[in-house]
């Protein structure tokens, strides 16, 4: 079955899951019966093209890779030039779903939540792993979608290709949430386990920058605000709560000393930068913070960039989902495992769209 999208933005992760579908389309089709058709694109840098036959997908990541820096590059696609804008591409791209897959932004969701709205009210489908439209309007969209007979899906919003949204909400499905506790940032995760053998904080920033798992401005790393969204995420989506990003107490690793953190594996303990949701008599409180965990704590074990939760369940007790928090592959995995959801449950609601 032909699945037409649209891609609102062509960045590592867009690029990501243009190169999996790429590679992967004989096995999703011969495997899955899935045939994805990217039919636009829209970026606010590379610019635009459209094809309602469906795009080469291959032409598409030669034309960004050889325009590396050219913006616009895009243009060069066909002989005729597209200008839409994203909101024109989701209006007009006649796409089945929209992969919204720009930068975040915390404080007001723009333009992911836009681009959201835009495409319910053309009824498609939105699956992103853009953290700022899921953590500020969340019960919003969902309403909406549902109101259009789309679903809304963003996996990938807390940790990438590991699937812990999906864990909770379809195969927990049933059980009561008393705590959801985890490492959410690879950044900070790394940059603590380099500390842990000696690194004073700024030497461990700039290999961590230097890897690729810091931005130039780590600020949203490292003060804990990205952590924060996902807390949100968790806090709403999982728990059922009603919590905005100013109801989380939030302190990054900053602030931590390096030589305490260096000699807390000698005190039998390890400094974790962690993300916690807990229901207490009723009511759902989150918080980040760094934290000196036991070594005999799941999470302790938990090194490098990798990211780590744990979901306490009344049913079947603790459990520890461990994996890949960011990355090209992970992350394009995530929309790919979103848009076959999709597929394979036609236009019906997905049990994590609908408002608890």
């Amino acid at each position: 079955m032909v699945q037409k999208l649209a891609l609102i933005g062509l960045g590592t992760v867009g690029r990501g899951l243009i190169e999996i579908l790429d590679q992967k389309r004989e096995l999703l089709s011969s495997q899955f019966g899935y045939e994805p058709r990217v039919v636009a694109v829209s970026d606010i840098y590379h610019g635009s093209c459209q094809d309602p036959d469906g795009l080469d997908l291959g032409r598409l990541l030669e034309l960004v890779a050889r325009g590396g820096a050219e913006p616009g590059c895009l243009s060069g696609y066909a002989d005729a030039v597209c200008e839409w804008d994203s909101l024109e591409t989701i209006r007009q791209g006649g796409a089945d779903a929209v992969v919204e897959v720009t930068v975040t932004n915390i404080e007001t969701g723009e333009p992911a939540m836009s681009h959201c709205r835009a495409a319910f009210e053309a009824g498609a489908h939105v699956v992103t792993t853009n953290k700022g439209p899921v953590a500020l309007a969340w019960r919003e969209l969902s309403e909406l979608a549902l109101s259009r007979g789309v679903q809304f899906r963003f996996e990938g919003t807390v940790m990438s290709g590991t699937p812990v949204l999906s864990t909770a909400t379809e195969a927990l499905a049933g059980c009561d949430f008393a705590r959801v506790r985890g490492i959410l940032n690879g950044t900070t995760n790394y940059i603590l386990s380099e500390m842990e053998q000696g690194r004073p904080y700024q030497q461990a920033l700039s290999a961590a920058q230097e890897l690729g798992y810091a931005e130039a401005d780590p600020t949203a790393d490292v003060e804990g605000y990205d952590v924060m969204a996902k807390v949100v995420i968790l806090a709403n989506v999982v728990m059922g709560a009603e919590l905005g990003v100013e109801a989380v107490s939030c302190e990054g690793i900053t602030g931590l000393d390096a030589d305490e953190v260096a000699s807390a594996p000698a005190q039998g303990k390890r400094w974790k930068l962690i993300g916690q949701v807990e229901r207490i008599d009723g009511r759902v409180t989150a918080w980040v913070a760094p934290v000196a965990l036991s070594l005999d704590d799941p999470l302790a074990s938990v090194s490098g960039v990798t990211n780590a939760v744990t979901l306490e369940t009344d049913l079947v007790g603790p459990v520890t989902i461990v994996g890949a928090g960011a990355g090209k592959e992970a992350t394009g995995l995530s929309l790919l495992s979103d848009l076959m959801a999709i597929h394979r449950s036609g236009k019906a609601s997905a049990p994590d769209q609908s408002p608890v």
